[in-house]
């Protein structure tokens, strides 16, 4: 459900998409009280969370995985048919990589566990905000089956040496303006190499980018 009038505080703008009421209240009550992050909506599930997605316009949807009706990798499709610039990060009490790849593989920009540490929430939301992908290793590993592996490995090639340099500090978690930074080139030079990675790699989107420069052994 939306909210009718939207907190004036400037900051992150956040969605909560989760089937438990209870779950939503006490993310909330912590996430309102953090001076850069405003809750601006709330869903209880996939499709409801969707259509508050192209209403709210938020920067950052915290999702679960697991719900009725449209469940969270369904929603993570659509938001991205629908080309919505939302940051979704995975909000789930499940572990097991056969539940959590599917959403990174939708498009989720990274997960943290339900019992994780408020502060530690917080630092997440702010981190895949600033356009960084939270990835633990293991889940990693299983975001690229070896055939997928193999079925890459010859493009890694036709990189340039700047956009392996670029690669590299992806899979090292910097956003577009830190890459920039690195170089000492225009973030509009940045995108440009990023683009261009993800068509010579055929890869959907940095997150791919990210695995693949992982399992290539590509750093920054």
């Amino acid at each position: 459900m939306a909210d009718s009038v939207l907190n004036p505080k400037a900051g992150i703008r956040v969605l909560l998409v989760d089937d438990h009421q209870v779950v939503r209240r006490g993310l909330r009550t912590f996430l309102e009280i953090q001076d850069d992050i405003e809750v601006v909506g709330e869903a209880s599930d996939g499709a409801e969370g969707v259509a508050c997605a192209e209403e709210l316009k938020p920067d950052v949807v915290l999702m679960d995985v697991k719900m009725p009706g449209m469940d969270g990798v369904e929603a993570l499709r659509k938001l991205r048919e629908l080309a919505n610039p939302a940051r979704v990060l995975i909000v789930t009490s499940f572990t097991e990589q056969r539940t959590v790849v599917p959403a990174l593989r939708a498009g989720a920009a990274g997960y943290v566990y339900k019992d994780v540490d408020p502060e530690a929430l917080a630092g997440a939301i702010r981190s895949v905000h600033a356009g960084h992908v939270l990835l633990q290793p293991e889940v990693a590993g299983a975001l690229l089956s070896q055939e997928e592996a193999n079925h890459t490995q010859g493009r890694g090639g036709s990189l340039t040496e700047r956009e392996r340099e670029v690669l590299g500090l992806i899979a090292d978690g910097r956003s577009n303006r830190e890459i920039a930074r690195a170089l000492v080139l225009s973030e509009k030079t940045v995108k440009t190499h990023v683009s261009n990675i993800l068509m010579k790699l055929d890869l959907a989107d940095r997150t791919q980018a990210a695995l693949w420069a992982v399992r290539h052994g590509v750093t920054g």
